[in-house]
């Protein structure tokens, strides 16, 4: 056989479906990671009008708990039974949670509905990459991978926009009613565009003990990295009963997973994905790239309130110029590693880009002028931007079509559990120091002023006089800007993990002889286009190669 029959030949993709099938994606993807961050800035707004300051972490911590636990789920079942099915599906349920959220007459009827999207929301940001690498194959994949990280750069500061202009203008509740039209038409696109290839028919064994395991784990995880460190009401010390037996609890849940997805058939995240070099790299270094880049997203806003005076809409729109970054340099990096088929140079000085950033923010000080902390955040959004969709198309490429959708969801799963944790050791270290550092500074007199250190916020800190707010503003400043410093050595062993990346070349073709292998119902038909590697991905199917 010849090096050009090698791989199996794949018909030309239809240009005009596949941007059609990429809108639609780029659309549920926009919905799921707008979901993680709208409500910030309407908190303060929904907590007074259902009642429930006690239970304000939970809107937003819900909804990433039962997003994380579903990511290896939906992964696996597309996999098995397709994605298309699924992926509706998840949008469905993504829907359904947002009008019971929305219709919400208190606060556990809020966290419920935010709770039902989560477990939709998961599926629509795994399923749409899975989808890519569906319809796509992986060196042209890039430009689209690029576009899809740039999805992300644009929730970071819209959700708190939108989130603060619902609130001001037509109500908190439109946070979540929004959702339904453009949830109807994202089903509307997948139904009448998403043409995904005829998936072999077989009994799914649906790994119950495995997921139930990684519930326990991963949910330990969040509420540790959520409680851990702050006091009561909100939290508990690191070294209380809670927090200990909670630790104690997520290890043996953890290896308890492990031990089963060793044994079952049909295991959620299969260890074998753990044998491939490449895919330990990007997972590892996407791990640490998530704890960096969302510890920093978690207090830069209030930084920038406190430092610069600006209130919660300035913040969001100060941090544009790290969307703009990332948004710009997601794209070129993919559409460069499409052209050229080369993609070490992108993850390697991406982290160091990103690692530079880090050490300029932390030589931020109350007297920098703001438009060089922009400059600063600018610098950190160029480096995420050159690497964190490449470690997904790196994880693609290692694996077969049938193995993608697990792959790729092992990979964000680690990344959102990265993210979990760079933001509560980022806060925990914060609240810390701060804590201490206005204790230390704060004359005693300022107490009535202020009323306390837990009860300063940005417009009370504006209308106090200039001595004390200067100590208040230095405290923010040294309280958060060292622990840039702390988080940079993550980074750093992200950029020696990815130096030790081999560069694969990526695949022209959509490999799907895996999967003819395993199916033994599809027609006569089919089951040759499947055996040659022929079957249009997208587009219909009564098309021909030409």
């Amino acid at each position: 056989m010849t090096a050009a029959t090698a791989e199996p030949a794949v018909e030309p993709h239809h240009a005009r479906n596949i941007l059609l099938v990429f809108a639609g994606l780029i659309v549920t993807m926009l919905l799921a990671s707008l979901d993680q961050t709208i409500f910030s800035t309407a908190l303060p707004t929904i907590v007074g009008d259902l009642h429930g300051v006690d239970q304000m972490s939970w809107v937003i911590t819900i909804y990433i708990l039962a997003s994380t636990i579903m990511l290896p789920v939906y992964g696996k079942l597309g996999d098995l039974i397709g994605r298309k099915g699924i992926f509706i599906g998840a949008i469905s349920i993504f829907i359904l949670g947002s009008i019971i959220g929305g219709w919400a007459q208190d606060m556990p009827w809020l966290i419920a509905g935010r709770a039902v999207q989560g477990l939709g929301g998961g599926g629509l940001m795994i399923l749409s990459q899975a989808i890519i690498a569906d319809v796509v194959p992986a060196r042209e994949r890039g430009k689209y991978m690029g576009i899809m990280g740039g999805v992300f750069a644009i929730s970071s500061v819209a959700g708190p926009l939108l989130g603060g202009y619902f609130t001001d203008v037509i109500g908190w509740r439109w946070g979540l009613w929004m959702n339904i039209p453009l949830g109807i038409l994202a089903i509307v696109a997948a139904v009448a565009f998403l043409h995904l290839p005829a998936h072999p028919r077989r009994e799914v064994k649906l790994d119950v003990f495995g997921i139930a395991l990684l519930a326990l784990a991963s949910t330990g995880i969040v509420l540790v990295s959520t409680w851990g460190g702050h006091d009561a009401p909100n939290g508990y010390a690191w070294d209380s009963p809670q927090i200990i037996g909670l630790i104690a609890g997520t290890a043996i849940a953890a290896i308890a997973f492990v031990f089963v997805e060793l044994r079952v058939a049909e295991p959620v995240m299969p260890m074998h994905l753990f044998r491939k070099l490449n895919f330990n790299l990007m997972t590892a270094a996407g791990l640490a790239i998530g704890v960096a880049m969302f510890g920093t997203l978690a207090y830069i806003p209030t930084y920038l309130q406190m430092v610069t005076g600006a209130n919660a809409t300035q913040s969001g729109l100060l941090m544009i110029p790290m969307m703009g970054t990332v948004l710009v340099s997601s794209i070129i990096s993919g559409a460069l590693v499409s052209r050229t088929g080369r993609y070490k140079w992108a993850p390697i000085s991406g982290t160091l880009v990103t690692a530079a950033g880090m050490v300029l923010l932390s030589t931020m000080t109350p007297a920098l002028p703001v438009w060089l902390m922009c400059v600063y955040l600018g610098v950190m959004g160029l480096g995420l931007g050159l690497c964190m969709q490449i470690f997904v198309l790196v994880v693609q490429n290692t694996f077969p079509a049938s193995q993608v959708g697990v792959a790729t969801a092992t990979n964000n799963y680690f990344r959102q559990i990265g993210a979990s944790l760079g933001a509560a050791v980022v806060g925990s270290l914060f609240t810390t120091r701060l804590l201490s550092l206005l204790s230390d500074r704060m004359p005693a007199a300022a107490g009535g002023t202020t009323g306390g250190a837990n009860s300063l916020t940005p417009e009370l800190v504006r209308d106090l006089p200039a001595t004390i707010r200067t100590i208040i503003i230095g405290a923010y400043n040294d309280a958060l800007t060292p622990i840039f410093l702390v988080i940079l050595p993550l980074v750093l062993i992200a950029t020696v993990l990815v130096c030790f990346l081999r560069e694969d070349p990526l695949k022209k073709t959509i490999d799907r002889s895996d999967v003819a292998a395993a199916s033994l119902e599809i027609d006569g038909a089919d089951s040759v286009a499947l055996a040659t590697g022929s079957l249009a991905v997208v587009g219909d199917r009564g098309e021909s190669a030409s």
